[in-house]
């Protein structure tokens, strides 16, 4: 079965939301072909925990096994790692079809986050596709 490759680089700018010391960002990706009458998910996949940092490196790499890049749907969460409830930092989805994706790695920037009183928030992605 082909399988879709994504590489998390890193994250730019993440706002502080907490209110004693600073967020513990991870990153979660779901999914999803997204069809006319039911939707088909093929799971998600989560990064590690980055304690007290607004701009975390990753360099790791997720593996998702899919039949086609037709309607997929990539839904990339960034979150924050509380004690009682885990909060979201940003989100984008990414619509895989329309990339053009094969097995040379595609370098991707996706604004997760829109700050008002301070840049942006951005993820780097490199996304791969091998039949």
């Amino acid at each position: 079965m082909p399988i879709l490759t994504i590489h998390l680089d890193k994250i730019t700018n993440l706002a502080d939301e907490d209110h004693i010391g600073k967020s513990d960002p991870y990153v979660k990706f779901e999914l999803e072909q997204d069809n006319v009458f039911k939707d088909k998910d093929y799971g998600e996949m989560v990064s590690t925990k980055k304690k007290d940092e607004q701009n975390p490196v990753y360099g790791e790499d997720f593996h998702f096994n899919i039949p086609t890049l037709n309607n997929m749907e990539l839904t990339v969460k960034v979150m924050d790692d509380d004690i009682l409830k885990d909060e979201k930092l940003g989100k984008t989805k990414i619509k895989l079809e329309k990339l053009g994706l094969g097995p040379e790695p595609m370098e991707i920037k996706k604004k997760v986050d829109n700050n008002i009183f301070s840049a942006d928030a951005y993820i780097f992605l490199k996304l791969s596709y091998t039949e």
